[in-house]
């Protein structure tokens, strides 16, 4: 090959390096057999748009003519986009940790031309540096060892393989039991930051999974330090630099411990695990800055992360004009000059904006140590304010905007629009929440499976298990909401295809990707959460509900073969499966709601009362004018009050008395242990 060929790719971060003087292919069996052909080992270059460090190699090292040069002539380059591809991600970032490295992105790999890793990094800089060696280095040597030491490739290759397909998961003979999920969330809950929140040290991650768990323990235990962990975390960035103050949102990370300076690149799924845990807590606390932070960080995703199709679109860039954060930062003269003096004097305690400036010399606006007076006339002040500097804003070159979709992370913000519909009574989140489903299957259900991602008119690239088990998930939260048994069925279809294309017939649980349609070297099967839910944890909860409300006893056996293969891993690092804990302790012990299909403010009224108790992963059931309860429901055959929305709570084999209002709803809860008696 003697050019580069990523004009022809639809991903915008490949589209970003499509000028480099490397001679750049995508993943393709055309760029392997070229490897194959030429015996050459391939570089393999991982990254997406929004990342910053990516974009500092590219400008280093990609766009460099020399270090191009080197790799043009030594090696097949391959430049994969991870959220295209999280199935070549996933593969080459273990074989990074088994080199014994932390990873990161971008993700640096050599192959052999049967696409074998034997050996890696992340960023490498031009020179030396950084305790790293130089990135042209590291070619020279690459090359070298490839001509002369061939056997060292062979073994490295043949020991990383190895390690990779070894069964690394071995079912336990004992059931997690609850006093160990317990355990478990006290060994995390001692590795909080109980200021700053989030886990100690820097950087910081919002770490949607851990978070959730520990909410998930204090409603059930009513353990006030797993509640207070959550809440100060989630006030933290609420509060930090990290969330945007101006339009809404957060970015992916904290590079400090007090959530103030953050790569500004913006994610769609830490935006969905931000509102969804915002939405949980604000059951139970009723905060205003909770419920402020709610809709404006939806308003941002509807505003501008939304497909013309309604479908929701994967990040914007931390940097703008070269620069990062250049878009979000602020001087102090800057914002004196838009404001009227009132407003200034207000806004800069308010916002921490002061002449010297707390990042670099520029501002972040965070309110983390803000005493200003939380009185209205404050507020209306401080929003006149904000949108001012969004307006001005505005008018600055804006950071690029991924705008390809992707079916696992509209999942996962389709399911937290609803959970926040529902709770707030939203109809224009539902309706969007609906429509972004609705278009995600126009897109995505090809064939009788999932394809992965869209852009430019174009679908492609096979699902993964996390696209089936968020838009499972997506599909059970909108029956909850829309009381529509139809999103029951479409997840039973969805739910078929996953274990067509994923499961695992002789260990348990799910592969990555699918075993019908891939030609991976390598096979990934993992409980390992990410900065989003591990698929086999999501799929328990899934199997749970549909089990609950289908009465398949099949789909209880699979959430409970997971669970087990997954056991010994979870026991052995709480913080590898925080999904797999949570979701343990509702399968041993689901509590659900079974209520009437009338939508009116009664029944609302009902389930919003049971959901500050129960939380949201209560299996919530909406019957029709005729009960739908399978024959084996500890509920089947009750009759609900005809004249009355009747609300039933369910624990285990057990439910309360019919309520039709508010203190018969508080009475079985209390009944059934779940809200306490005082």
């Amino acid at each position: 090959m003697s050019h580069n060929r990523l004009s022809l790719e639809t991903s915008p971060y490949l589209l970003q390096h499509k000028d480099n003087p490397v001679h750049w292919m995508g993943w393709s069996e055309q760029a392997l057999q070229e490897a194959r052909d030429r015996d050459q080992p391939i570089l393999l270059s991982v990254g997406y748009a929004a990342c910053h460090w990516c974009h500092v190699m590219a400008h280093e090292s990609f766009e460099d003519p020399v270090t191009a040069g080197l790799m043009n002539q030594n090696f097949i380059n391959i430049k994969v986009d991870r959220e295209e591809r999280p199935d070549i991600d996933r593969i080459y970032m273990a074989a990074l940790h088994s080199l014994g490295e932390q990873g990161g992105w971008p993700l640096t790999m050599f192959l052999t031309p049967d696409a074998l890793p034997f050996w890696g990094g992340t960023y490498f800089p031009p020179e030396n540096k950084y305790g790293r060696p130089s990135f042209r280095h590291v070619l020279t040597e690459i090359s070298r060892i490839w001509q002369q030491e061939r056997n060292k490739v062979t073994q490295n290759a043949e020991a990383i393989s190895a390690a990779l397909q070894h069964p690394r998961y071995v079912a336990s003979p004992d059931r997690l039991s609850t006093s160990e999920i317990y355990q478990a969330a006290d060994v995390i809950i001692n590795a909080t930051d109980p200021q700053y929140g989030g886990l100690k040290g820097a950087p910081k991650f919002p770490q949607g999974p851990i978070f959730t768990f520990l909410w998930e323990v204090y409603l059930r235990s009513q353990n006030e330090k797993a509640r207070d962990a959550v809440l100060t975390t989630l006030t933290q960035i609420s509060n930090g630099g990290i969330y945007d103050h101006l339009a809404g949102g957060i970015a992916r990370y904290s590079t400090d411990h007090k959530w103030l300076a953050p790569h500004f690149e913006k994610m769609l799924y830490d935006n969905a695990q931000y509102v969804s845990l915002l939405t949980r807590a604000w059951l139970k606390t009723e905060s205003l800055l909770y419920a402020t932070r709610i809709e404006h960080t939806v308003e941002f995703v509807l505003r501008e992360m939304t497909s013309e199709s309604g479908c929701f679109t994967s990040s914007y860039d931390a940097d703008s004009e070269g620069e990062e954060g250049k878009y979000y930062v602020w001087s102090l003269a800057e914002i004196e000059k838009l404001l009227t003096p009132g407003e200034f004097e207000i806004f800069q305690v308010a916002y921490d904006v002061t002449p010297s400036g707390n990042w670099e010399g520029r501002t972040i606006l965070n309110r983390t140590h803000d005493q200003t007076p939380d009185t209205p006339e404050n507020e209306k002040v401080l929003a006149s304010a904000r949108a001012k500097l969004r307006t001005a804003r505005s008018k600055r070159i804006p950071p690029q905007h991924d705008d390809k979709v992707l079916a696992d992370w509209n999942g996962l913000f389709i399911t937290a629009l609803a959970e926040a519909s529902l709770v707030f009574g939203k109809k224009a989140w539902a309706d969007s929440a609906t429509q972004a489903f609705s278009e995600a299957l126009n897109l995505f259900w090809k064939d009788n499976r999932l394809l992965h991602s869209h852009r430019a008119g174009s679908t492609s690239h096979e699902g993964t298990d996390d696209d089936y088990a968020n838009l499972i998930a997506a599909a059970l939260a909108l029956h909850a909401l829309t009381g529509d048994a139809a999103y029951i069925t479409k997840a039973q279809e969805l739910t078929g295809a996953l274990e067509d294309n994923h499961w695992d017939a002789a260990e348990g649980g799910l592969y990555h990707a699918s075993q019908k349609h891939t030609t991976l070297p390598i096979k990934s099967r993992t409980i390992e959460d990410d900065a989003t839910p591990n698929a086999n944890s999501v799929m328990i909860k899934n199997y749970n509900t549909l089990y609950h409300l289908t009465g398949n006893e099949k789909f209880k056996t699979k959430a409970e073969k997971i669970s087990d293969v997954f056991t010994s891993a979870a026991k052995s690092n709480p913080f590898a499966a925080p999904g797999l804990l949570k979701n343990a302790l509702s399968l041993q012990d689901t509590i659900q709601l079974v209520l009437t299909n009338d939508a009116s403010p009664a029944r609302n009224e009902m389930l919003l009362l049971a959901l500050k108790h129960t939380g949201l992963d209560a299996t919530i059931h909406v019957t029709g004018a005729n009960s739908s309860l399978p024959a084996n429901h500890p509920a089947y055959g009750k009759t609900a009050n005809r004249s009355k929305p009747t609300l039933y709570v369910c624990r285990g084999a057990t439910c309360a008395n019919p309520a039709t209002n508010e203190a018969e709803t508080l009475s079985a809860l209390r009944l059934l242990g779940i809200a306490n008696q005082a």
